[in-house]
């Protein structure tokens, strides 16, 4: 059989890791083939190689039969490769053709010839349903189109094979259904496609084959139609995960979180989130959903403490705090988990056990005197390592030796362990495997029935949908829905997502 691509024994090794393990991959013209793996797993480290990011240590690659060396992507280019990153690489003061010809721009006499790159853009947006302005400022789109911009910058330059990092990552559903289409789309004229996703879901929606990675192994190449979620995850694992939450009905208490009327404004003056009300409560999850940069962020800083407010009021359990330091709301009982495990959520330098012990240290248990105690912070630091299964040397390790998996399990197990009423979780299964987001779920779940009160932010609406027991909805700094987790669905969610009317119908 003549493949499109063919990986041969691909080996790469980092400084005490060894990323591929004599991989072997071969994809056919017009599929569609998912790479699947927990955090770590090796997936991006394969296709940065491909792309001719990486060099191999060891292994020989195939494009339609002829071995080649990537020394660049430039190389990767010219042999018919494009990549989408996860990380959008557009200007956005330019126009979508200017975005798209750029290094590779048509020339007259000497001069960029405009006219004709606008009118080849256009075909090609035409020729793959691609249904984009070429004239449109990239800054103007929102995140969809954007995506289609990228797509279209490798068409232009002739790529056959497409290689796409978590091409979802941002998107509404109305906007990942869109890119599902053009993709099979693309595939149905011939284009081979490989996306990396960690969405098993998606996986079994879109793939023709999956490729599971293991511990920088191939553990499975399985055909779509003849698996389940289920199996992939068992390979990604390699055990039984419960991929349905069994959540039982919230016993609903007094508010414990109460947001009135908040208003932040950015540096410019213009409201990042503009008066918005909400309140969270004893022994329930409110889940909010958006797009990234709706204002979920500044809200959350502002809710914590990590960010000023123009007007409005926080108040925690009847106490206001609109202008408490975060140390004084910790005190108050408000636990967080934060987006940002690297800057916000840890000290990279300090070690896993001074990292558990943050937050904790003028404890009773840990400090007398003004002197802390090292036999108290290790045993304390080995409990939670036990418990959240850290995969770390030593409690004395420093952070910034463990994979993102696991440092956000030290920032997920450090929180839970705070005695406080409210937790602000704020993605918090992001970077972690399966097996974690299993185990991390049934906290959050056992912390509400425990009669305390979650406020999620995430950007899995599948994790807002199984979790939470009301969804708020944020569009351009205000809560433009509010819906029981019951009545939810992600056409619902995504269209107040994009600011369409809360009258939604089924």
């Amino acid at each position: 059989m003549s493949y499109a691509l063919e990986l041969h024994g691909i080996v790469k090794r980092f400084p005490g890791v060894l990323a591929n393990d004599h991989i072997d991959l071969a994809v056919e013209p017009g599929e569609i083939r998912a790479l699947v793996g927990e955090n770590g797993a090796g997936k991006t480290t394969l296709m940065r190689i491909l792309y001719g990011l990486h060099q191999p240590d060891a292994g020989e690659v195939y494009i339609h039969g002829q071995k080649q060396t990537f020394h660049s992507p430039h190389d990767a280019i010219r042999a018919g490769l494009g990549m989408v990153h996860q990380h959008f690489m557009l200007f956005p003061s330019l126009s979508v053709g200017e975005n798209v010809i750029y290094g590779a721009e048509p020339t007259r006499a000497g001069f960029v010839d405009r006219r004709m790159a606008r009118q080849k853009v256009a075909e090609i947006a035409q020729q793959y349903g691609l249904q984009v302005d070429p004239t449109a400022r990239v800054e103007q789109l929102p995140v969809g189109i954007r995506q289609r911009v990228e797509i279209l910058k490798t068409l232009y330059r002739q790529a056959e094979i497409l290689i796409l990092d978590e091409p979802t990552a941002v998107l509404t559903p109305q906007e990942r259904d869109s890119l599902f289409k053009i993709l099979r789309g693309l595939a149905a004229q011939g284009k081979t496609i490989i996306f990396i996703t960690h969405k098993l879901h998606e996986v079994m929606s879109l793939s023709d084959k999956a490729t599971v990675l293991r511990a920088g192994r191939v553990t499975a190449n399985l055909r779509t139609a003849e698996t389940s979620r289920e199996e992939i995850s068992r390979y990604m694992v390699g055990r039984e995960v419960m991929l349905v939450v069994n959540k039982p009905p919230a016993q609903v208490g007094e508010v414990v979180l109460a947001v009135e009327n908040l208003v932040v404004e950015d540096e410019t003056g213009r409201a990042r989130v503009a008066d918005l009300s909400l309140q969270v409560r004893t022994g329930e999850i409110v889940g909010l959903a958006g797009v990234a940069g709706n204002g979920q962020t500044e809200l959350i800083q502002a809710i914590t403490g990590l960010g000023p407010i123009t007007s409005g009021r926080i108040t925690l359990e009847e106490q206001d705090v609109s202008h408490v330091s975060v140390a004084g709301r910790r005190k108050a009982g408000q636990a967080y988990i934060p987006e940002d495990r690297t800057h916000v959520g840890l000290a990279a330098a300090a070690s896993v056990a001074d990292n558990l012990l943050m937050g904790f240290q003028r404890e009773a248990a840990f400090s007398r005197h003004g002197l802390l105690s090292l036999k108290g912070i290790r045993e304390h630091a080995s409990r939670l390592i036990q418990r959240y299964a850290i995969k770390v040397a030593a409690p004395s390790e420093p952070a910034a030796n463990l994979s993102g998996g696991n440092l956000q399990k030290v920032v997920v197990a450090r929180e839970f362990s705070h005695q406080g009423r409210l937790l602000i979780a704020e993605q918090p299964t992001r970077g972690v495997d399966v097996g974690s987001i299993e185990f991390i779920h049934q906290r959050l779940l056992n912390y509400r029935s425990e009669g305390n009160a979650i406020l999620l932010v995430s950007a899995e609406l599948s994790e807002i949908m199984s979790l939470a027991d009301r969804i708020l909805v944020m569009f351009e700094g205000r809560i433009v829905g509010e819906l029981n987790a019951a009545e939810a669905s992600e056409a619902k969610l995504g269209l107040l997502m994009a600011g369409g009317s809360e009258k939604i119908r089924d």
